[in-house]
């Protein structure tokens, strides 16, 4: 039965695809149940680092449940719900102030793409293959994941992944810009994705969301908000964290961040 798989340790979440029947095809209601957990993780300080991956080691996610498509989403009603929860989830995955990983074994299709492409970073096995088929379906490839795609690859590489809804192959993918880093396989993928996590994790929540706010700012239409930012910036130097950096350094020990 399709569901997914929600876990906290050690200041990182882990949210599972779980449909391998379907390579991890992605359900109306695991859509919306995405939702919640990324509502979930905004709202939990004890959450850091959010990594998004999918059960077994032969796809991240395959895309849309298309099963579903003529009774869930054909009517215009129906799209317009079925599109709403897809939105939503993606939207508050892409709006955390916290980072997020996709971990990528297999295939990332379609819709898998777009959710990764909503993630801050992507690593994949070296068997990888990503590809968005909308044209063989007369399917919209929507605006929020399409100016991702963009910003990652450039137009002429985003129109021709989606022109001609052929897969790319991990090495492609990297060399576009794509994916961070390329593991041998799901063993090593794992381990690269921990370490990254946990890196993360260990550092200073406050700046890592200064980071990331700065950056999305930075790639706006019309520039970045400059008061907005400075605010944030401000709020850095007056933390509790900036404090145990500073004493951490003179103390020649690691610091520990509380994210105040």
């Amino acid at each position: 039965m399709a569901r997914l798989d929600f876990a906290v340790a050690d200041g990182v979440a882990r949210i599972t695809l779980d449909n391998q029947a379907k390579r991890n095809a992605l359900t109306l209601a695991m859509w919306e149940g995405l939702g919640d957990l990324a509502a979930r993780c905004a709202a939990d300080p004890e959450v850091r680092v959010v990594v998004v991956a999918g059960a077994g080691e032969a796809a991240f996610c395959s895309g849309n449940d298309v099963g579903e498509y003529e009774g869930a989403r054909s009517t215009p009603g129906q799209v317009a719900h079925y599109n709403g929860l897809q939105s939503r989830a993606n939207d508050l995955l892409d709006g955390l102030a916290k980072p997020t990983i996709a971990m990528i074994s297999g295939y990332c299709l379609g819709a898998g793409l777009v959710l990764a492409l909503r993630c801050d970073l992507r690593f994949c096995t070296a068997d990888a293959s990503f590809s968005a088929p909308v044209a063989r379906f007369g399917l919209p490839f929507r605006q929020a994941g399409l100016q991702r795609l963009v910003d990652l690859v450039g137009p002429m590489r985003a129109k021709e992944l989606l022109f001609t809804a052929r897969r790319w192959d991990a090495r492609r993918a990297e060399a576009a810009g794509l994916v961070n880093a390329i593991a041998a396989d799901h063993a090593a993928l794992q381990a690269m994705v921990a370490e990254a996590a946990t890196t993360i994790a260990a550092n200073a929540p406050l700046t890592i969301a200064q980071v990331k706010h700065g950056i999305a700012q930075a790639l706006r239409e019309g520039g970045a908000d400059q008061a907005e930012c400075k605010s944030i910036e401000d709020g850095c130097y007056a933390s509790a964290d900036y404090r145990e950096g500073r004493r951490a350094f003179m103390e020649k020990r690691r610091p520990v961040f509380s994210g105040s």
